[in-house]
């Protein structure tokens, strides 16, 4: 590297940082020497996730925290360290992760570059990306820094004074944190043919479904091929400011559980902060609202035409993709049909694996048609929980409902037509079923949605409603 350097090419570090911050001078590799231990260096780029987020939180224990987060009026703070994910499949080098083509897989091969010494390569790589996207500011970052690295040893991460790097102390621990987000996604992949747990069971009609990993600011794309689910893609992608599980209006959470997407906006319906568009869920839904949680507007959409994509945490608690990976998903999934599981961190079981549970949650449906189809209140009663509600009806009325549809025979021998089922586990167990009830002699019905829950050991409906 002796003899590379010039003045004209530290200012330029200087200058491609300043477009990716706002201040003067090159951070992403710098932020380490106050978010990690003294001796971070290029290897701990290509560590596994786990072992970076607990590194993360044991430099934290023993940092000033203030500095780091600052917190709500309610007193709460952002997740800013989340436990560590637990592991996928195989973890493969580096080297053996293969360049799409895509930004971030350009950006990663720059890493590669580094990583095997290859200095020139990599500054030649990463200047034609910042030249191709120039607002992705991950990578105008890792350019300024090889700028750097022209005049002195990359052996660390992180040469920067402290004047310049206190600058935007808290945007490089962002960046850093994303560098080593879309590196762990692209190392540690899904076991082969494995699914979120969350998809017991999806119909052909279902053609996608989309899964967000929280821990690992990633949302993963199914299609519903003739062998069953399939991962397509995947990307990067950004939460709520304060982490996930969301419970009040404004608490800058992301909400966690089993959604589905209810319509699709384009650009020209809002605002650029949207970017590509956006696409609307059902939060808060029949779930959420029995155990008292709020707020509203939570979309999967875009980020600004300034921007190429938004911090880890960053949105109100919306998930935000780059804007061509969201259209990339917009142009594939449809309203209404398309399912998005949202968890702090996915499990990955192989669909064998939950035949068992399936085979069970499906003859339960099956047990309910049949007491729904003979009008045997007393019978069919027992499927729904003392709590039961379907707008403002309680179950009481519901039951008058029933009787009143059992008595004019438009219940008799109903049919269940694309069956989906989407299970939840975490304070309490709950299914979302949704279906096509057909009655005799008839082509067409409604589609219903019924949410079940466990009481006392035993599965109980506590809502049920027409949605289409």
């Amino acid at each position: 590297m002796a003899g590379f350097g010039s003045r004209q090419r530290k200012w330029s570090a200087g200058r491609f940082v300043a477009l990716a911050l706002g201040v003067s001078a090159p951070v992403l590799f710098w932020a380490v020497t106050t978010h990690a231990p003294g001796n971070w260096s290029w290897h701990d780029l290509t560590r596994p996730l786990s072992e970076v987020n607990a590194a993360e939180r044991q430099a934290a224990a023993a940092a000033d925290q203030s500095a780091l987060v600052t917190p709500t009026a309610a007193g709460t703070a952002p997740e800013a360290l989340p436990k560590a994910p637990p592991p996928l499949g195989t973890r493969r080098p580096l080297s053996e992760v293969p360049n799409d083509g895509s930004p971030e897989g350009r950006l990663l091969e720059v890493y590669r570059l580094i990583g095997d010494g290859k200095m020139r390569e990599a500054l030649a790589r990463a200047q034609k990306l910042t030249q191709d996207i120039p607002n992705f500011q991950l990578a105008q970052l890792t350019y300024g820094d090889l700028l750097l690295a022209q005049t002195m040893p990359l052996q660390t991460v992180g040469n920067a004074p402290t004047t310049l790097s206190d600058k935007a102390t808290e945007r490089i621990g962002q960046l850093r944190t994303e560098a080593l987000r879309r590196i762990a996604a692209l190392q540690e992949r899904p076991p082969v043919g494995a699914l979120p747990k969350a998809f017991v069971e999806l119909p052909p009609s279902t053609r996608h479904a989309l899964a967000v990993d929280a821990s690992r600011s990633r949302i993963y794309l199914f299609e519903n091929r003739g062998n069953g689910l399939q991962l397509v893609d995947d990307h990067y992608a950004s939460i709520g400011k304060l982490g996930a599980e969301k419970s009040v209006q404004g608490d800058q959470r992301t909400p966690i559980g089993v959604y589905y997407i209810t319509s699709r906006l384009e650009p020209s319906q809002l605002t650029d902060f949207y970017g590509a568009g956006a696409l609307p869920l059902n939060y808060p839904n029949e779930h959420d609202k029995r155990l008292g949680r709020t707020g509203s507007g939570i979309w999967v959409h875009g980020v600004p035409s300034d921007s190429y994509a938004r911090s880890p945490q960053s949105t109100d608690g919306c998930v935000a993709l780059a804007n061509p990976e969201l259209k990339a998903i917009m142009d594939r999934v449809q309203p209404r049909t398309t399912p998005v599981v949202i968890a702090r961190q996915l499990e990955w079981v192989e669909p064998q694996a939950q035949e068992s549970e399936r085979r069970s949650l499906r003859n339960l449906i099956e047990g309910w048609r049949v007491a729904r189809s003979s009008g045997d209140m007393n019978r069919l009663l027992n499927f729904y929980s003392p709590k039961f509600t379907s707008g403002a009806k309680d179950l009481s009325q519901w039951r008058q409902q029933l009787s009143q549809e059992a008595g004019t025979g438009r219940a008799r021998n109903l049919q269940i037509k694309d069956l989906a089922i989407l299970a939840w586990h975490d304070r309490s167990d709950l299914m979302v079923v949704t279906f096509g009830e057909v009655a005799e002699n008839q082509t067409t019905g409604v589609i219903k949605r019924q949410y079940w829950t466990k009481e006392d050991g035993l599965w109980k409906i506590f809502f049920e409603g027409v949605i289409g």
